[in-house]
């Protein structure tokens, strides 16, 4: 049986999701911080001889599944069509992937998913007066960074979203300037009471192989792990893969988004 979660549920829903928490770090993050029910947020369960077996979250036009084992694909499938605001369904490559009988793709894409636990390959940083830890008033400088970086895609709307996250102590970033310009940086995001997402990471081109991003992301893994939580972060870059392992993240699946067809 499928139906909407309430708080009533939260204590299982918590317990069922906190076996994997770095997988379920969005589904965790949004109850946190908004509950089972707005208008942007609802959630679904899946019930077995009341056993939860599976939970589906809308967050805004984003859906993401979770289930440890069998569960009712089809269900969630028409629960998600029947969303105006569907856009982007993504999750666990494995549960991704039984969707596609029922949802059709425009797109799909498939990225390494890895977490740190541990601070013991993290770079040893003498000082920290080099790395500065965003403000909203550097917001600017960190975008200005982004936007000549090829592989990354600036917009008002995400600068909006890094001073939500500012603001809301949901996420921090710490970055290094020289000349007064912001030349490496990296970010949380979905920060809970147990793991955080890594996001953009990033080095203006002139400053490349210097060795600033490892350590501008030592830093801030370094922090965030003093707190008692993990990180993880995506990537499909082998050769950013690499400098993430030498510092301590260990792959523990692979993440697929799957984008509605028009």
């Amino acid at each position: 049986m499928i139906r909407k979660l309430t708080d009533k549920d939260h204590e299982q829903v918590m317990d069922f999701l906190s076996v994997e928490p770095a997988l379920n770090l969005f589904i965790i993050g949004d109850i946190e911080n908004f509950g089972y029910e707005t208008d942007f947020q609802q959630l679904w369960g899946e019930w077995q001889n009341d056993r939860l077996i599976a939970v589906l979250l809308r967050y805004k036009e984003n859906f993401i599944p979770y289930a440890k084992g069998d569960f009712d694909v089809k269900g969630f499938a028409e629960i998600v069509l029947a969303a105006e605001q569907f856009q982007i369904l993504s999750g666990k490559e494995e549960i991704i992937d039984q969707f596609d009988p029922y949802i059709p793709s425009k797109q799909k894409r498939s990225m390494y998913f890895a977490e740190i636990t541990n601070r013991s390959n993290l770079e040893k940083i003498q000082t920290r007066e080099e790395i500065h830890v965003a403000t909203v008033d550097d917001v600017e400088a960190i975008f200005t960074l982004r936007e000549n970086i090829e592989e990354f895609t600036a917009s008002s709307a995400s600068r909006d979203s890094m001073v939500h996250t500012i603001q809301t102590n949901s996420g921090r970033t710490y970055f290094m300037k020289d000349q007064g310009k912001a030349i490496t940086s990296a970010s949380t995001t979905a920060e809970n009471s147990k793991p955080a997402m890594i996001v953009g990471v990033c080095t203006a081109t002139n400053y490349r192989n210097k060795g600033l991003a490892s350590k501008c992301l030592s830093a801030l893994c370094d922090d965030v792990l003093k707190e008692g939580k993990s990180l993880c972060l995506f990537y499909d870059n082998p050769a950013a893969g690499s400098i993430y392992q030498r510092l301590g993240f260990n792959e523990v699946g692979r993440w697929t988004l799957l984008h509605k067809a028009e």
